[in-house]
């Protein structure tokens, strides 16, 4: 029996328009109702998931949300933080220079001043505009090298992307963990911090095991949950290579995919 299941947003739990669905809606609730704890599990900020998690009525002292793409964990009700795993400016504005030299723009989430970027750009609006916040512009070269950082972000058109993420170098990679989040993201997190280890924080301190843990994603910065977990289940909208090394794949994300590995494997099993 699968007692914990921790669910991506954006190509998974949504529709394309980004709308929970009704179906997912009623899964969800049955699965809670049955003893099952339902983790969100996104790289956006708790700000950005919030009316989602008040939709779900997923909201109490005992339930727990996964943001930033595992960077941090915390209790929904009371804040208390019981994972995190963040970056600083030093950190920061090395990724900043070489997006410079890369031609892309760089956006990244500071614990003081928000969602910033060094230049307005489109891609920093869609972030703002789907967590509902603000944006500051700064140059990050004023970021002292001790500034938490919770995570820095490349970010262009998909084409420009995926050539960028193709180029970073190996020296970066080992230093960062490196997800491309969506075609025009790609995040540089703290080395100790990805889904997977922020869904095992949480069944940790649930005391659940890996094998009773069931999650499902759609993209690269998924790939770590669906590794870490009893059954890791790929959207049929997911990218290939997610599909490679999930458990199980699923219909996709606008067909109540949710839904139904919720039937199949906690409700009916």
């Amino acid at each position: 029996m699968y007692k914990l299941i921790a669910l991506d947003l954006d190509g998974t739990l949504l529709s394309s328009d980004k709308s929970i669905s009704v179906e997912n809606q009623q899964a969800i609730a049955k699965a809670r109702e049955a003893g099952v704890t339902v983790v969100l599990a996104s790289g956006r900020p708790i700000q950005g998931m919030r009316d989602k998690l008040e939709l779900l009525n997923i909201n109490s002292d005992k339930d727990f949300v996964l943001c930033y793409n595992g960077s941090m964990v915390q209790n929904i009700a009371t804040g208390e933080i019981i994972h995190q795993q963040i970056i600083d400016g030093k950190a920061a504005k090395k990724v900043a220079r070489l997006a410079k030299e890369m031609g892309v723009y760089v956006h990244a989430f500071s614990t003081e001043h928000g969602l910033i970027t060094t230049e307005h750009n489109p891609y920093t609006d869609v972030e703002a505009n789907i967590n509902g916040l603000d944006i500051t512009e700064m140059n990050f070269e004023s970021l002292s090298d001790d500034h938490p950082i919770i995570k820095v972000m490349m970010v262009a058109d998909a084409e420009t992307l995926t050539k960028t993420s193709a180029n970073i170098p190996a020296e970066l990679r080992e230093e960062f963990t490196v997800v491309q989040s969506a075609p025009i993201f790609l995040e540089f997190l703290n080395p100790l911090a990805n889904k997977g280890i922020g869904v095992a924080a949480i069944a940790e301190h649930l005391g659940i095991k890996q094998e009773e843990v069931m999650t499902m994603g759609d993209a690269e910065n998924d790939h770590h949950m669906l590794k870490y977990a009893g059954l890791g289940i790929a959207m049929s909208n997911a990218m290939e290579e997610t599909k490679q090394i999930a458990d199980h794949i699923t219909v996709s994300n606008n067909e109540h995919g949710v839904a139904v590995c919720i039937e199949e494997f906690i409700l009916n099993a």
